[in-house]
């Protein structure tokens, strides 16, 4: 089964390379979406993908990067979401 999730992380995710975590760690779940940052200080996530690769997604973004800090971590399943979500992983510019 497939599915997209939004997720907002929120902590310190911003100037730490974390967009490029999220690039990467997506990119090999195999999974198509992008991630940005957000005015807020928050990054932001969207991905489709098998439900198994997105709940692994979830974790490592728990974790976090290297340099992050990682507060909390909203996720949502968005229903009508999948237009944009069909060539791999991006980053985004801000929002």
């Amino acid at each position: 089964m497939q599915e997209v999730r939004r997720y907002r992380v929120r902590g310190r995710v911003q100037g730490v390379a974390f967009r490029a975590f999220v690039l990467r760690t997506a990119a090999s779940l195999g999974l198509d979406g992008w991630v940005r940052n957000r005015a807020d200080g928050s990054v932001e996530v969207l991905a489709h993908g098998k439900v198994d690769d997105l709940d692994e997604l979830s974790r490592r973004l728990l974790r976090g990067s290297r340099w992050s800090r990682v507060d909390d971590v909203n996720v949502l399943v968005e229903e009508d979401e999948l237009g944009g979500l069909n060539g791999g992983f991006s980053i985004r510019p801000t929002a």
